[in-house]
């Protein structure tokens, strides 16, 4: 009687860990715990309230969006601690064409998105072409796209505001800008959401629908074997931090529109929430394995917990040791395996 109950057990626990074992279900546990977090800790009924929800939609698109690069990135085990800094770099870009020089959206806008992806593509081929290990090739264009950023910017926020020798003139600030900071549906879903769910349908067109997809996916598994099967490793990383830095334009765009202005110190510390962000999906930081569903869970995961501290007035020293935290539990969580 004894053996039975300890075989059904260990049965129950075995399937306990087979199920872990699964990335979306770990991603799903997470998310759930988080929110059950906040249906406890609901700061008097805040929680319980639509506009909590929406405007945490609101604030963590910027983030997602950034994570759609990153995911495609640690796709290939590699990383890119730069997207904050090109964020920041387009957000001023963005800002001086829009507002100073007065481009045309329809200008302005492909202009950064090809300069962040420019930026991007130079990251991937210091590591492609040259071998330079992804954590110093992206460190270096972190620290060179913040520079550029305060050297555009004379190390200025840059606004409607500008000095002229009979003092300060406001300019008329670009429609673009109040278009995508606007809410619409009565006010119940901010045009940033849609463009972040946009990003999430590209990212995953990429990775599940296309034969670039499979390539990153082989990268991350074992680069030398996908080599030597045919795989274009170099040109694939080249489109990998490309996309980041696309990725990171849009984020910068967006950015800037929020704020109506361009910060050259905007995107500080935004490479480790996306980092963050795609290792709480379950994405695996060893290249090979995840999905851009996961990087969405992860957005939500991240989203709650930083809507829930604020409700509850949390101070950013415990934010940022509760992702930390949160961090190092993820990564021990994907070391358990589909049995």
């Amino acid at each position: 009687m004894a053996r039975s109950t300890d075989a059904a057990g260990a049965n129950g626990r075995s399937r306990m860990l087979r199920w872990l074992g699964y990335p979306h279900v770990r991603a799903l546990l997470a998310l759930v715990l988080v929110f059950c977090l906040g249906l406890y800790f609901n700061a008097d009924g805040a929680f319980f309230r639509w506009a909590t929800h929406r405007d945490m939609l609101r604030h963590s698109s910027v983030y997602g969006i950034l994570a759609c690069g990153m995911t495609l990135v640690i796709i290939t085990a590699g990383i890119d601690l730069s997207v904050g800094s090109v964020l920041g770099f387009i957000a001023v870009a963005f800002s001086i064409l829009s507002i100073h020089h007065g481009w045309s959206p329809w200008l302005a806008i492909p202009a950064c998105l090809a300069i962040g992806a420019l930026l991007g593509a130079v990251s991937g081929a210091l590591i492609a072409a040259f071998g330079i290990q992804p954590f110093i090739a992206t460190l270096a264009m972190m620290v060179f796209a913040r520079g550029l950023a305060k050297f555009v910017s004379h190390g200025m926020k840059v606004s409607n505001y500008v000095q002229t020798p009979e003092g300060y003139v406001a300019l008329d600030m670009p429609a673009i800008h109040g278009l995508i900071d606007q809410r619409i549906l009565n006010g119940n879903l901010a045009v940033v959401t849609l463009i972040f769910l946009a990003c999430l349908l590209i990212s995953h067109v990429v990775l599940a629908r296309l034969r670039w997809g499979r390539y990153l996916y082989a990268i991350g598994g074992n680069e030398e074997a996908a080599r030597l099967s045919g795989v274009p490793v170099a040109r694939m990383k080249l489109l990998a931090y490309g996309l980041a830095g696309f990725f990171s334009a849009v984020a910068g765009i967006c950015q800037a529109a929020q704020e109506y202005q361009g910060d050259p110190e905007a995107g500080a510390t935004y490479e480790l929430k996306a980092i963050a962000i795609v290792v709480i999906g379950g994405t695996s930081l060893m290249g090979g394995r995840g999905g851009i569903l996961l990087t969405l869970i992860g957005t939500l995961t991240i989203g709650y917990m930083e809507k829930i501290l604020s409700i509850n007035a949390a101070g950013e020293a415990s934010r940022l040791m509760l992702t930390g935290a949160i961090i190092v539990a993820a990564v021990l969580l994907q070391r358990i395996r589909r049995r």
